[in-house]
């Protein structure tokens, strides 16, 4: 079973470690940009509640909001194996473990996660923000990048064309994006909309991160919430694999 796993996560890594100069250099882009816009620029002028910096907000719904895009799109790509490429067959036919494709393909996607919230983390110390990095902090984003990372699979098994896939992108991730709580707290949203927003993932893990950064109580709600997400899409997406199978 292990080995199986190790078998799938191992051809990922092996693609990754040949691009990982061009990897890390264009996620580095998006994170500037959101530091020196909304960090530097925006943030200059705004004072959260709490009355520490911007910026120090900023960050960890930052980390949030990247970790959940690598990780989506990481995994997105078994679309591409499915449809165009037909390479998904050789795990179908191989006899491995069933779930070890699903399992080996997610912790490849959370080690880029993983990657790329580094790199923030660097950058973020690099302009001067101030937070806690801690290992609860570090499994928060093992967690958000694992959940993200099913759903882009189950996505993967579900959706037939890729221009369907970018829908998921527009109607999914993109709003999640700017409502989740990354650059602004939800307290400010009609209540309504917070109440929808309240069911989405990100949002759990913006208020842990930020919530871990700030040495402020855990919420242990947030973190079921989380468990729970990465149990069902496991679960839907395992069954769609399985059936290709059949």
């Amino acid at each position: 079973m292990l080995g199986d796993i190790w078998t799938v996560f191992w051809r990922d890594w092996v693609v990754l470690k040949h691009r990982m100069t061009a990897f890390i250099l264009s996620r580095m882009v998006a994170p500037i940009l959101y530091l020196v816009a909304f960090g530097w620029g925006l943030g200059r002028s705004i004072q959260t509640a709490a009355g520490g910096s911007y910026l120090d907000f900023l960050v960890p719904g930052i980390m949030a909001l990247n970790s959940m895009n690598i990780s989506f799109n990481s995994v997105i790509q078994v679309h591409a194996e499915k449809v165009y490429h037909k390479s998904i067959e050789e795990y179908l036919t191989s006899p491995i473990w069933p779930h070890a494709f699903v399992i080996g393909k997610t912790l490849a996607a959370v080690l880029r996660g993983l990657i790329s919230s580094a790199i923030i983390i660097c950058l973020a110390y690099a302009f001067g923000a101030n937070f806690t990095i801690t290992p609860l902090f570090l499994l928060v984003l093992v967690l958000n990048c694992a959940v993200f990372a099913e759903i882009g699979f189950a996505a993967a098994m579900y959706i037939k064309t890729y221009e369907h896939m970018g829908q998921v992108n527009t109607y999914a991730l993109l709003p999640m994006s700017f409502l989740c709580g990354t650059f602004f707290s939800t307290h400010t949203l009609p209540d309504a909309l917070r109440w929808f927003i309240e069911l989405l993932p990100l949002t759990h893990t913006s208020y842990l991160l930020r919530g871990i950064a700030m040495n402020q109580e855990v919420s242990l709600l947030s973190v079921g919430v989380l468990l729970l997400y990465l149990v069902i899409v496991f679960v839907v997406g395992s069954k769609a694999f399985l059936k290709l199978r059949e």
